[in-house]
């Protein structure tokens, strides 16, 4: 097997492991940990010590210690998480929701950053384009990491299923379930109580084990990326002052300033999907039990596209599939404010999160490949900036969650989504007007070197 192709396994099931434990956790914050408001405050903590994190530290780590044992360090931090929720409180929750999020942000810009040195190391050995191998690259780690979420819901599905769980859902909660929840049907049932402690424990006792294999795979088996130990210890610490503000000065590039509301609009569409889908749609109308096989058939459909779209963008290009994201999900977007969902409409239940999760596999892999391509000088603090806004989506989508209508948050998903592509089209526009300008300069570079040589 090829080397870079084989480093790309690596990370892709590295990350499944951590995230087959950290998503179906994430999922059921808000079920397990009602009182109080718990895991609702878990998540946002989680997701603001992301925002505090991608600030500084992605390129601070990356740079001192490399890409391997950066995500190494961060994984460690997610089981910290896993562990917390064995005697979950405040005191346990929220400080290992801070280390969480300060792993997060260097996790994932450390993840992209490999992945797009190893893709341009590879295109330049074979002469191909390395915007095609790095969004091959990026199509294969989704392709396996997004099944996270099938792994995950399927694991809690079976262990949660071994207690009965009763309780039927009234013609009355059925008139507030979909867009027209306004918290007034907060009725609580046997579907919705806690389930036993034997069984949490055990639940949170696979998913720390599975944490952990995640830990071992990568610091066993990944190779240190060639440009990680290039640099002398001068360098580096040279980079390291220099890089501190890094993911603020990179906001001086206009195009990453357009590019933050199609970043943003990606934790809005996830948030929505974990939160208010699951609750105002599956649960309300079909009970809890079904949330997990829901998630599932998201997940899935997220992988496979994932794939597809990884190897297609080569012949046809991120415009065609950003178009077709957009087009998916304010389909969706629109038929949820008009869908009254019923118990006896079970398929098209799983069909929303189908399309939802093919929607979402084109914003994750042609956001990832996108910052990748556009701003290969600066991956590090790109990656950081793409880590930060997406994250700031999630808190603002976590912080109104328990204020506002779900028609109303449809709306904002809405006007978010055609903002962001809005946005994304000037980027493009951007990167037209100037390729003229980058083929001269090539050009120019070209003469000048062979008028060197020929006096030489």
């Amino acid at each position: 097997m090829e080397r870079n192709l084989k480093n790309v396994l690596v990370i892709a099931i590295g990350f499944l492991f951590l995230f087959t434990a950290y998503g179906a956790l994430q999922n059921l914050q808000s079920s397990l940990n009602r009182a109080e408001g718990l895991g609702v405050a878990t998540l946002s903590v989680i997701y603001a010590s992301v925002i505090v994190s991608s600030m500084f530290l992605p390129p601070i780590l990356i740079k001192k210690f490399g890409c391997k044992w950066t995500i190494t360090a961060s994984m460690c931090c997610y089981i910290t998480f896993s562990l917390g929720n064995f005697y979950a409180s405040w005191f346990t929750l929220i400080p290992t929701a801070i280390i969480l999020g300060l792993g997060g942000a260097p996790l994932w810009s450390s993840e992209s950053t490999y992945l797009t040195l190893s893709g341009n190391i590879y295109a330049k050995k074979t002469g191909k384009r390395g915007k095609d191998i790095v969004n091959q690259y990026f199509g294969i780690f989704y392709l396996i990491f997004q099944s996270s979420g099938v792994w995950g819901n399927l694991i809690s599905s079976l262990v949660f299923r071994q207690e009965s769980v009763k309780g039927e859902i009234t013609k009355e909660q059925l008139t507030y379930c979909g867009a027209n929840d306004c918290f007034s049907a907060n009725i609580t049932t046997n579907s919705t109580k806690r389930p036993a402690d034997e069984l949490i424990y055990t639940l949170l006792s696979i998913y720390t084990g599975s944490g952990i294999l995640a830990v071992l795979l990568v610091a066993i088996f990944l190779d240190p990326i060639p440009n990680d130990s290039e640099e002398n210890e001068e360098e580096r610490n040279t980079s390291i002052a220099s890089g501190f503000l890094s993911t603020f000065r990179h906001l001086r590039d206009k195009r990453q300033c357009l590019l933050i509301p199609l970043t943003m609009y990606s934790g809005f569409q996830q948030a929505f999907l974990a939160g208010d889908y699951t609750k105002s749609y599956v649960t309300c109308a079909l009970g809890i039990r079904y949330v997990g096989f829901v998630m599932i058939c998201s997940s899935a459909t997220n992988s496979i596209s994932s794939l597809i779209f990884g190897k297609i963008s080569q012949y046809t290009g991120r415009i065609a599939l950003y178009a077709l994201g957009t087009v998916t999900h304010l389909t969706c977007i629109i038929s949820l404010l008009v869908w009254r969902p019923h118990p006896s409409q079970q398929i098209l239940f799983f069909l929303f999160a189908a399309l939802w999760g093919l929607g979402d596999a084109v914003f994750q892999t042609q956001n990832n490949a996108l910052y990748g391509v556009l701003f290969v000088k600066n991956k590090e603090a790109a990656f950081a900036n793409y880590r930060l806004w997406e994250s700031l989506g999630f808190v603002i989508a976590f912080g109104y969650s328990t204020y506002l209508c779900v028609n109303i948050k449809l709306y904002i998903l809405l006007g978010a989504l055609i903002f962001s592509v809005a946005f994304y089209g000037s980027v493009e526009y951007l990167q037209y007007r100037d390729l003229p300008e980058t083929i001269s300069d090539k050009m120019e570079n070209q003469i000048e070197e062979t008028v060197i040589q020929t006096k030489m």
